[in-house]
């Protein structure tokens, strides 16, 4: 948390760059000061940014391809889909019984029938793997980008829990760090809002109310004392410009407005309600249940992809949201996690309500191009049912769901073979949907003719993306 010091004590260097996050963890003040100067430094250049924003909602623990949108009604018993199998708006085309809303908004949606991670263990592939250099993607774009707007303090680059909206949930938690940075510095890890969960705390600046709403000119005094302290190897070259940035990320500005949900309308924040898929104790015969896992996506999903929208209309340019929660996509079936068709139950509703609401209001606002939505896990499910009821771990064909971003609509990319366990079309895996991501928010053109672009950012969106999205 923050603390603004009286008048009597001194801004000391240690204190201002401890308290540049607001306790929201992987935006500092340095970032910001950094992002202005980077930007700065490549004035006269092309503008390689796109404009887009990509939410990335990360299914963990591997959702099934089967009983989501490659339903396999006609395979043999021990192998079809286990839930009951409906019509989508696309003519031909079915989704599992629990995608029951998504599934009317087919002809609005892109969905990969054959892309695959090759990745068959628990872990944050894609979203930080191999194919991404070890880095969160959203670290990518931030190094192009900057850590933070100009001007505004907006992180580029942010990871959102459900414990983020609410604080009585566990976790968060996750198979690897998200925040990671690869080969790139750690000042463009990920912002990370409400890292324990008690966002509106952090938020707080601990500074009297008269003071916080008049005491900008002293604080900017106290800047620039701090300014003629700071020690030689401390490279904050603080200008007019970044006093103003100090102050918005300082006392709030716009990223506190970006998170703050009741400043939505109320309709619109009722549409993204998922706390009504709140099982109670129904899921409480697996540890998942009694651990609270399957509530927590259930109350929080809708809520965290209603921020995620807010934060790129602020200006983000990509956000993680860890909506697989301690693996609730694993349904192995066992004392740990549900069988098939409990766990669609548990985990299906939710995530469908939730994402049909996000396109349902990107669609109203105008803004189907502006974000792409990207929902994946790390892995997809094994064509055979075990004996228990559930699917386990498979690398060789996982569920993708595309929307926005100007990709096209209506699309079913690819196909499977018949028991739904390998691609029947060209495959495509985690590079191709990195170098997908890349291109929306990127304009790869400009950034080759940028000598100053890491040549692992270059080589990264120059992989081929998936084909049909219009990335080429």
């Amino acid at each position: 948390m923050l603390n603004i010091f009286d008048e009597s004590n001194s801004l000391s260097r240690r204190k201002l760059l401890g308290i540049g996050s607001l306790g929201l963890g992987g935006l500092s003040l340095a970032s910001v000061l950094g992002a202005k100067l980077g930007a700065a430094s490549s004035e006269g250049k092309r503008n390689p940014l796109t404009g887009k924003s990509v939410i990335f909602l990360f299914q963990q623990g591997g959702p099934s391809q089967f009983e989501t949108f490659d339903p396999k009604p006609d395979a043999p018993e021990g192998i079809r889909t286990l839930t009951d199998v409906i019509p989508t708006s696309i003519p031909g085309i079915h989704f599992g019984s629990s995608m029951e809303q998504l599934s009317k908004l087919a002809h609005k949606l892109v969905t990969v029938r054959s892309f695959r991670t090759n990745n068959s263990g628990h872990n944050i592939r894609p979203v930080v793997g191999p194919e991404s250099l070890n880095a969160n993607i959203g670290v990518h774009f931030a190094r192009v980008a900057g850590a933070a707007r100009p001007g505004t303090g907006i992180p580029t680059n942010a990871i959102l829990y459900p414990a983020t909206v609410n604080p009585g949930v566990p976790g968060p938690s996750a198979r690897g760090d998200l925040t990671a940075t690869g080969p790139h510095p750690s000042s463009f890890a990920p912002f990370v809002p409400g890292g324990k969960g008690n966002l509106q705390e952090d938020m707080k600046l601990s500074l009297p109310r008269e003071r916080f709403l008049n005491g900008r000119k002293s604080l900017l005094t106290k800047l620039d004392q701090l300014k003629r302290q700071v020690d030689d190897d401390v490279n904050l070259r603080v200008t007019d410009d970044l006093h103003a940035q100090a102050y918005e990320v300082l006392l709030g500005g716009g990223v506190s407005k970006a998170l703050d949900l009741s400043q939505e309308d109320s309709r619109v924040v009722a549409a993204y309600d998922t706390s009504h898929f709140h099982g109670g104790k129904r899921w409480n015969k697996v540890s998942r249940g009694r651990s609270g896992y399957y509530n927590a996506q259930a109350v929080s999903i809708g809520k965290l992809l209603l921020m995620a929208r807010r934060l790129c209309e602020a200006g983000c340019g990509f956000v993680t949201i860890h909506a697989g929660y301690a693996g609730v996509w694993d349904m192995h079936a066992d004392g740990n996690n549900l069988n098939m068709r409990d766990g669609m139950e548990a985990v299906g509703g939710s995530f469908d309500h939730a994402v049909a609401a996000f396109i349902r209001d990107l669609e109203a606002r105008g803004m189907q191009d502006e974000i792409m939505l990207v929902c994946c896990g790390e892995m997809g499910r094994t064509p055979r049912i075990n004996k228990n009821g559930g699917r386990d771990h498979w690398s060789r064909l996982s569920p993708l769901l595309l929307h926005g971003g100007g990709i096209g609509e209506g699309k079913t990319i690819g196909e499977s073979d018949k028991h739904g366990g390998e691609p029947a079309s060209s495959p495509y895996d985690s590079s191709h949907l990195v170098s997908s991501i890349l291109r929306t928010v990127l304009d790869p053109g400009i950034l080759r003719l940028d000598p100053s672009i890491p040549e692992e950012i270059n080589r990264l969106i120059s992989a081929s993306p998936i084909d049909g999205l219009g990335l080429g």
